[in-house]
């Protein structure tokens, strides 16, 4: 990603398939109302941080290597005893992709990560939540290249949530089909 006028694989595909053959298909009379991809957020809760620390420092690390975007901490908003977490604690890390680092994402997401789930058979095509963004939940972050599985000391669960400007969780699944999502239903 050096080359400043260089274009995602992803990005490509959707200016010159996607998009047309939704238009045509929908039959939308302006450009703007095709749905497209707005961001995609990466979520990771580390509940161990309420004991040790360094555990926030390996997510946030870990976070920044997958998404190639510098990962931040989320903080607690309510105290919460039974849990042993205190107000602006620490408690996650999460990063915002937009523009090519986003289509990068969904390209590695796609083409390399969700196939190296074991016993893959797909991703729920009913996660959508009715305005048209979807929620993927991921057991192990190992799953992605960037990570040194032998550094790694526990896999930890994350979130991907892409979020779109259709107006129907139909043509959210439509877009993100023409994004090569492996949908089991």
């Amino acid at each position: 990603m050096a080359q400043e006028n260089y274009t995602p694989r992803m990005e490509q595909r959707y200016k010159n398939e996607l998009a047309p053959a939704l238009q045509k298909k929908r039959g939308y009379q302006n450009i703007h109302q095709i749905p497209r991809l707005k961001h995609i957020t990466l979520n990771m809760g580390v509940g161990e941080a309420a004991q040790d620390k360094k555990h926030i420092d390996v997510a946030l690390k870990d976070l920044t290597a997958i998404s190639g975007q510098k990962a931040v901490a989320t903080k607690a908003r309510k105290s919460n005893a039974s849990f042993k977490i205190r107000e602006d604690m620490a408690i996650g890390v999460k990063v915002t992709l937009r523009g090519k680092r986003m289509y990068e994402f969904l390209d590695r997401l796609v083409t390399i990560a969700l196939p190296r789930v074991r016993d893959f058979r797909g991703i729920n095509g009913k996660a959508f939540d009715g305005r048209g963004n979807y929620a993927l939940g991921i057991k192990d972050h190992t799953i992605f290249p960037e990570i040194n599985f032998d550094k790694v000391e526990a896999p930890r669960g994350m979130d991907i949530v892409v979020c779109t400007t259709a107006q129907t969780d139909e043509e959210a699944k439509e877009l993100l089909r023409g994004f090569d999502f492996p949908f089991r239903n």
